[in-house]
């Protein structure tokens, strides 16, 4: 099944790239308009309503508001459903979710949590995105039933060290906020198993602590300034997943085959020359994602066959040269001229997996791509 895959014209991938842009399009304004129709504001008031029941002492089903009783179902109860049928009509987040146990936040106007949030620690997960809040609280240290903490796309600035107070943590994705570090009182979630730390642009290196997360299966620090592989990330014994492209490494580490479980590595747009033999060792890797302009050498046994390795040599920069066409756009940040590399660079990858699932695809795959 071993094939190298080059790529030199544009136009297949540059459609498949476009059509997923316009999906992604299509979602976002298809979350706009449920953000104009949320309930946010009313699960806000009912969480303070708690808040005051719990004050007074009285039963939340006897709260009177505006001289009324509310003895059939609870207001946050009747939101809870709705927001639960519209969730799962979106593909996006097609997860079905108990809301009673997760919350959502999404939306530029928020530049801080609600303040009857601490009030609600049995919640499950976080998702926050797209929103202008800077500050995690430290007082997330009291959701001890946290399993997702799911913050892409904000304006948070650090961590708090008592985010490692959260024991079930099993996700975490900060990517593309402005972190140029990461606590590393999280080395102490032992049971995390996913970690998403791209995009921040300024993160340079992660905490030796880190070594302590034996369970983690994915993880993704790319579009960062990282100048070597991290130390901690070839203590990952579980991991499968390495997303390390679009940062300043100019060489991989001899023992990367330490990473026994690695099925799958993202290279591109670094700044290697040279491919060590150590990767021969990685028997559960099949697919290997690197740029190839600058590489003068590497293991020729990549592209034997017999291997299952899909190896993916990027020629002539495609992802760099997409995002400096958009880059003339003096609107457009960096970040996301970085988030669209990933999502063509992800569309890519499933494309890849599409047509080797068909049968009639050849072990053998060559594109003629030129830009």
């Amino acid at each position: 099944m071993g094939h190298k895959v080059v790529v030199f014209d544009i136009s297949v991938v540059r459609a498949l790239w476009e059509t997923r842009v316009k999906k992604h399009k299509a979602r976002q304004r298809r979350e706009a308009q449920r953000l104009e129709q949320s309930a946010l504001e009313k699960i806000k008031q009912e969480w303070n309503f708690v808040a005051e029941c719990r004050r007074k002492g009285i039963p939340q089903a006897q709260y009177c508001k505006n001289g009324l009783v509310d003895n059939g179902a609870r207001l946050l109860d009747r939101i809870e459903q709705g927001s639960l049928a519209r969730r799962s009509l979106c593909a996006k987040d097609g997860a079905r979710r108990s809301s009673r146990f997760v919350f959502e936040l999404c939306g530029e106007h928020w530049k801080e949590l609600p303040d009857s949030l601490k009030e609600q620690t049995h919640l499950k997960e976080w998702h926050i995105s797209n929103t202008l809040i800077q500050v995690i609280p430290t007082y997330i240290e009291l959701f001890q039933a946290m399993r997702i903490l799911d913050l892409p796309k904000n304006q948070i600035l650090h961590l708090p060290a008592e985010i490692g107070r959260l024991k079930n943590l099993k996700e975490l994705n900060v990517s593309f906020n402005h972190l140029t570090s990461i606590p590393e009182a999280l080395g102490d979630c032992v049971g995390l198993e996913r970690l998403d730390c791209s995009g921040n642009l300024e993160l340079t290196e992660l905490p030796f602590e880190l070594s302590n997360l034996k369970r983690v299966t994915f993880l993704d620090i790319s579009a960062n300034k990282f100048a070597s592989v991290p130390i901690c990330v070839l203590r990952m014994p579980s991991l499968q997943w390495l997303d390390i492209s679009s940062n300043s490494l100019s060489d991989l580490p001899q023992d990367i085959d330490r990473l026994e479980e690695l099925q799958s590595f993202l290279l591109y747009k670094n700044k290697l020359t040279y491919l060590p033999q150590a990767l021969l060792n990685l028997k559960k890797l099949t697919l290997l994602v690197v740029s190839g302009d600058h590489l003068v050498e590497f293991p020729s046994a990549l592209c034997d066959e017999s291997s299952p390795l899909k190896f993916v040599s990027l020629m002539d920069s495609p992802i760099a040269k997409t995002g400096s066409e958009q880059g003339q756009d003096s609107t457009e940040s960096e970040q996301d001229r970085r988030h669209l590399d990933k999502e063509f660079m992800k569309a890519y990858i499933e494309d890849l997996k599409e047509r080797e699932a068909v049968p009639s695809y050849t072990t053998k795959v060559s594109f003629s791509l030129q830009l």
